[in-house]
């Protein structure tokens, strides 16, 4: 081999190192563009990066996490769960209209209650009568706002009003930490290893890959996606839950906004649209991301449509290099 050709295979060598480490290591060049993204909102507006910027951030990211989460775990069967914002929002209204009469904590109980099944739901419809997670879960939205809009007129004369322990979680510090850690550090915990260490989280991986063979390997595929969408549909009454108390308020679109980010945030932690690849690891740094972005494009003072468009072209961007590497690679 002459010296050139040994040049010209140890580039190729390099370059398939490169691809396998974005493919298999995603977040490693996720945590380079956060960092990067940083260093460019302390360039726009110096002296903004501090500990009192980073406990807001992370307040405003842990909701947008969990609602991602939904996103991630349905992706990994090649589905998606577009019912997951307006879930949240309907959550988070039961939450604030309940707590006067009933207390938070069974207002909360209810708020889930109501949110299990809006996943049941999703779930019935994907896994036994076979509706295209898009399109049920895009139905399941608008049945669900219609139902919020029809359950405002009962609790009119009693008001919305954000609980004490919701305003505590979502919206306060303890020792400049972000209380809505308490409850997210586990959550996310309980994902990551579930995900890689229980018989629920191959199942998930196992039908994305390739969910005939799952069937005939013995899989329930219906019993495993009917959990899978309740579970999506609780997070996101977890996700509605910190929410309001991060915004102190509660409405029918409250949650609203936070759909297209959430979609975005699990495509560019790294989790395949097509299904069967993919983690949340990756997925909390695309929250990260996608927060510090809004906040440099505040500072720079962009307007919402410009947002919308930028995670619109960064979801098709991701994709779409996503897609080349694992298909050179």
């Amino acid at each position: 081999m002459t010296g050139a050709q040994g040049v010209a295979g140890g580039a190729r060598l390099s370059v398939a190192g490169v691809r396998r480490t974005l493919r298999d290591q995603p977040i490693i060049p996720l945590l380079v563009l956060l960092g990067v993204l940083i260093v460019g909102l302390q360039v726009a507006r110096p002296g903004m990066i501090s500990p009192d910027w980073a406990s807001s951030t992370i307040r405003f990211a842990v909701p947008l996490a969990i609602l991602a989460a939904c996103q991630s775990l349905t992706m990994l069967t090649g589905g998606i769960d577009l019912s997951a914002a307006s879930v949240a929002s309907m959550s988070a209204y039961i939450i604030a209209t309940q707590s006067p009469e009933h207390g938070p904590f069974i207002a909360i109980a209810i708020a889930l209650a109501a949110c299990a099944v809006a996943g049941f739901i999703n779930g019935i419809g994907v896994g036994i009568f076979r509706v295209h997670p898009l399109i049920m879960t895009l139905a399941m939205s608008l049945v669900v706002l219609g139902f919020v809009t029809i359950y405002q007129g009962f609790v009119v004369a009693v008001g919305a009003r954000t609980p004490d322990v919701a305003a505590w979680l979502g919206g306060g510090n303890t020792g400049g930490v972000p209380n809505s850690l308490l409850l997210f550090v586990p959550l996310a915990a309980l994902i990551i290893l579930g995900l890689r260490r229980s018989g629920f989280g191959r199942l998930l991986y196992a039908v994305g890959d390739n969910e005939t063979a799952a069937r005939l390997s013995g899989v329930r595929v219906w019993q495993v996606l009917i959990a899978l969408y309740v579970l999506s549909a609780v997070l996101a009454g977890l996700a509605g839950l910190i929410l309001t108390g991060v915004t102190s308020s509660a409405s029918a679109t409250l949650a609203d906004r936070y759909l297209l980010p959430s979609v975005a945030a699990a495509v560019i932690g790294g989790t395949s649209i097509f299904g069967g690849r993919g983690g949340y690891s990756g997925t909390i740094v695309g929250a990260l991301i996608l927060t510090v972005l809004t906040s440099l494009l505040t500072v720079l003072q962009m307007p919402e449509p410009v947002r919308q468009i930028l995670f619109g072209l960064i979801i098709l961007a991701v994709a779409a290099a996503y897609t080349r590497i694992t298909e050179e690679a």
